[in-house]
């Protein structure tokens, strides 16, 4: 749900810019004196060097003074404390604070993380003389970090081939500052390359697509302003990007994060980068890589390996703001039952709510009786149910959960009080989760919850934090709010504009919303504070995460089962504890492409469970686009249909519904792949999606491509994304790609060029790449069932291929235990090899921990190899070194491949390049087998 702005969610971007600028300016004149025209481009003469030596963990530790102090966004820090070190073999941190006393940092306790010395360490150092400091260097193994003293400045390089990854040096042609450390102001720049390729900076929708887009603007700052809103900080602040490079035909890709809370401006031009923040410090982190996949791996080891979800996560989820009733969610599961559209998670927004009170039940239209039968209906299937939570409790005193929370003093405070806003309850009060005390009393509403329905997941929306109101706001006695006269999102409380704090009213004004909206604008007070004086105006942009991190503990104490949350508001480290959608999006086709480069993004952040309201939430889709949209939705790591009030489900238009059958039904048989996904997620940090040149990183042409992407390793996904076409042009790398719909088809490319591939309205195109070898299933209604049939292992070679070899894997647990890991004797991990060599084709396998698959009685019926040359011949099979006697019931069947494009560059035989299924097997996954048979093929 969304409150902001919400009648131009109809209009276009610049009638919405004109609406939110008039908006905020009726209400807060003064802001039009924020303009910042008259600061100068380079502020100060930056800081110079006045000690540095080994600290004792091994790093450097060095004291900076100011050269020339000035008031511009007030005076400078005087001195500096800088603390380097490397903290691996491929990461570093360069750490600059204020010398004299703590600033705000992201808590440790939050994000834990090696605390760098204590501040008198520094202090208690004799400062040397600034003239016998010469530039050095400190190596470690991958990074080098290297400073000048006179002004300061650094650079981090690889080691491998010198090639300069962040320099703060600022030239006198260079439109920015050099070192700038100011109480509410810092500024650092980096030099770049102009071919470097840039990702990240989110949350924020970026018309161009994934890659960075010089001058456009990149502020970051948890805001409710609906995802329709491009170029605008919306609901999650992730101050990291990852830079691309192609040196000489060789990728390398290296990340920088700025681990920093409060607002701050990115301004990328192209050849430079700047940071503009408002306050904390300077706390960065560079991972070398050198490939996409390892700084992805280094970033997630550092901020917090994605959270494990449960296998049924990645079945079919929907929702609607409007369920009004039990009877219509009864409905709609059976709905999809009789159009025969996999459903594995019914939904509600809070329409089950009594009054829109978190952890209540509206007794008359979501009865506690019903809604239990209700539940165990759909538990003994296999489904299950997921409501949402907004942070806001309504300030009701004979509500027991705001009885619970004053009682406990668990809420930010303004001037001693709760600090009071508006959402949907009406007045009400935000749990401060920086509180060990909130902690354990969310903890304690979650179990009471639980206990009176057994929801099986939590979604926690409008945690930015969302307020309808602004500023410093009264109740009246005797004042309804809301009031039923206006909107639910129209303020009425008495409120008036906070000015008198330079928390409110910071020297410097970030793009907030796009128009530089004061930063209080529609959300908490940031002269209000936190657990032991923090203020707002520094925890703002963690308040999701911390939420999170508390909603992850609860639902962890519960049954012993693996939490599934679902956040709108993210930070570093959000994905740890809990799954994203991107927020409140159109039915229009524009979203729906914005959708593949927000999903992205967020892999790269470390948040893999993601995906966007499939057909849009505000604004009835066509047909054809919501046809098209989940087309590309059944392949979203998370796919969720969610509607603002309307109809919206797949089966509602029978169009839709065929359209449904036929991607869902691909994305059930995928599901032991997706889950493997979600295991090397887990443990690598690996994106689930992800853009194609994470597999072909070598291909330039590939690194701003938004309109496909691949799960894992080698499925790719290329969608049709826009009206009234029935083929896609699609960009197909080097190797051999079979349709995953009939594996027959192939493509093969010599060289990354562009196809156009046949794609009627209820076609989705989805090829597998060469060398992979892929688990899949028979799929079903639900996952649950899915889960139970038996295996098919679909082995992909070059086509024609006289020599090859394939690789794959598979991960099987007991999905609802909290810990996804190998070693709890509830888990099987399989690795799966084919090779074709010397005319012979064996497929064969390795397995850890098997007692869990040999439990449960899996088996592989079926081997499918493609793009063999030449037919088949008697097979021979052993399973656990065995061999198999009796083979009988084993089929060998061969089918030509149907050449799409490229078969003069593969240089293949049409006849003799053949798919070859065997069917007929009954090999346990939990056993090793090894399979061969000879193919009359010539070595």
């Amino acid at each position: 749900m969304s409150f902001f702005f919400p009648l131009p969610a109809l209009l276009s971007s610049f009638s919405r810019f004109l609406f939110g600028f008039l908006i905020i300016s009726i209400l807060l004149p003064d802001l039009a004196s924020t303009s910042t025209s008259n600061i100068p481009t380079k502020i100060g003469k930056g800081y110079r060097l006045i000690s540095i030596q080994e600290s004792p963990n091994g790093g450097l530790l060095g004291l900076l003074q100011v050269k020339q102090k000035n008031n511009i966004y007030g005076p400078d820090v005087s001195l500096l404390q800088l603390y380097v070190k490397h903290e691996t073999d491929a990461r570093l941190r360069v750490h600059i604070t204020d010398a004299g006393k703590e600033r705000w940092e992201v808590p440790y306790n939050l994000l834990p993380r090696e605390t760098p010395p204590s501040l008198k360490q520094t202090l208690g150092r004799s400062r040397k003389d600034a003239n016998t400091l010469k530039p050095s260097e400190y190596a470690g193994k991958e990074l080098v970090f290297t400073y000048t003293p006179d002004p300061f400045s650094f650079s981090v390089k690889r080691k491998s081939n010198g090639q300069i990854l962040f320099d703060s040096t600022s030239e006198e042609s260079d439109p920015y500052s050099g070192l700038v450390f100011k109480d509410q102001y810092l500024e650092l720049s980096t030099k770049l390359p102009k071919d470097a390729s840039l990702y990240g900076l989110g949350e924020n929708t970026q018309p161009h697509g994934i890659k960075l887009y010089p001058n456009e603007p990149y502020t970051l700052y948890t805001t409710d302003i609906s995802a329709i809103n491009l170029n605008a900080d919306l609901y999650g602040s992730h101050p990291v990007y990852m830079d691309l490079r192609n040196v000489e035909g060789e990728a390398y890709a290296h990340a920088v994060l700025l681990l920093n809370s409060n607002g701050m401006d990115v301004f990328y031009r192209g050849n430079s980068l700047t940071y503009k923040v408002i306050g904390g410090i300077f706390d960065l982190y560079f991972f070398s890589g050198p490939s996409p996949l390892d700084v992805v791996d280094q970033y997630t080891a550092f901020i917090g390996r994605p959270a494990a979800m449960p296998y049924w996560a990645f079945g079919f989820h929907q929702c609607r703001w409007g369920y009004q009733n039990l009877s219509i969610v009864e409905d709609v599961v059976e709905n999809y039952k009789v159009a025969k559209i996999p459903l594995d998670v019914i939904w509600t927004d809070d329409d089950h709510m009594d009054g829109h009170k978190d952890f209540t039940l509206n007794p008359v239209n979501y009865p506690r009786p019903k809604l239990l039968a209700f539940l165990d209906k759909i538990h003994a299937r296999g489904m299950k149910y997921i409501v949402i939570i907004d942070p806001g409790i309504g300030v009701n005193k004979s509500y027991g959960v705001y009885q619970r929370a004053i009682a406990n003093d668990v809420f930010i405070k303004y001037e001693g009080k709760p600090y009071l806003a508006q959402v949907w309850p009406g007045a009400v009060n935000f749990p401060d989760f920086l509180n060990p005390k909130t902690v354990e009393w969310w903890g304690d509403e979650i179990r009471r919850f639980h206990e009176l329905v057994p929801v099986d997941g939590l979604w926690i929306d409008m945690n930015e934090a969302s307020n309808f109101c602004t500023g410093l706001c009264t109740l009246p006695e005797g004042r309804i709010c809301p009031n039923a006269t206006g909107p639910a999102w129209e303020c009425c409380l008495n409120c008036k504009n906070i000015t008198k704090t330079r928390w409110d009213d910071p020297p410097y004004k970030i793009n907030a919303s796009g128009i530089q909206a004061p930063i209080g604008y529609k959300t908490i007070a940031t002269s209000a504070y936190h657990y032991k004086g923090v203020l707002e105006y520094n925890a703002h942009s963690i308040y999701g995460f911390s939420q999170a991190v508390a909603t992850h503990k609860a639902l962890q104490g519960l049954e012993g089962k693996r939490p599934f949350i679902l956040s709108r508001s993210t930070y570093v480290g959000s994905g740890h504890y809990a799954a994203h959608w991107t927020g409140d999006n159109k039915g229009t086709w524009e979203d729906l492409r914005y959708s593949i480069s927000t999903m992205l993004n967020f892999g790269i952040f470390g948040v893999p469970m993601v995906g966007s309201d499939i057909c849009g939430f505000y604004a009835a889709p066509t047909e054809e686009l919501c046809s098209r949209w989940i087309e590309v939705g059944a392949f979203y790591p998370f796919s969720r249909d969610h509607a603002n009030h309307r109809p919206q489900e797949l089966y509602q238009w029978e169009s839709v519904a065929e359209s449904a059958r036929n991607a869902l039904g691909m994305r059930y048989k995928l599901l032991p792949y997706l889950y493997t996904l979600n295991y090397e997620a887990h443990t690598t940090g690996a994106p689930i999606a992800r853009p194609l040149f994470f597999t072909f990183t070598n291909e330039t042409d590939l690194y701003g491509l938004s309109t496909q992407f691949l799960l894992g390793r080698g499925l790719m996904v290329s969608p049709v994304l826009e009206s009234n076409k029935t083929e896609v042009e699609a960009v197909f790398p080097p190797g051999s790609w079979y349709d995953m719909f009939d594996m027959t088809k192939v493509i093969v490319s010599k060289e990354s060029h562009h196809i156009v591939l046949d794609a009627p309205l209820h076609v989705i195109n989805v090829h597998l790449y060469q060398n992979t070898i892929i688990p899949m299933q028979q799929g079903g209604m639900i996952s649950k069932e899915a889960r139970t049939t038996p295996f098919t292992l679909v082995v992909a070679f070059p086509l024609g291929a006289t020599r090859g070899e394939a690789k794959g894997n598979l991960f099987l647990d007991e999905d609802e235990l909290p810990e996804m890991k190998l070693g709890n004797g509830y888990s099987t991990y399989v690795d799966f090899y084919a090779t074709v060599k010397k005319g012979t084709v064996k497929v064969w396998s390795d397995v850890e921990e098997s007692k869990f698959a040999l439990e449960k009685g899996w088996k592989i019926e079926k081997v499918t190899v493609l793009g063999l040359q030449g037919s088949g011949s008697a097979i021979e099979i052993e399973v656990d070194g065995n061999v198999v006697q009796d083979t009988s019931t084993v089929e060998i069947s061969t089918t030509e491949h149907a050449y799409t494009e490229g078969l003069e560059e593969s240089g293949g035989d049409k006849m003799k390049n053949v798919m070859v299924e065997v069917k007929g097997l009954e090999l346990p996954v939990g056993k090793k087998f090894s399979m061969s048979w000879k193919m009359g093929i010539k070595a």
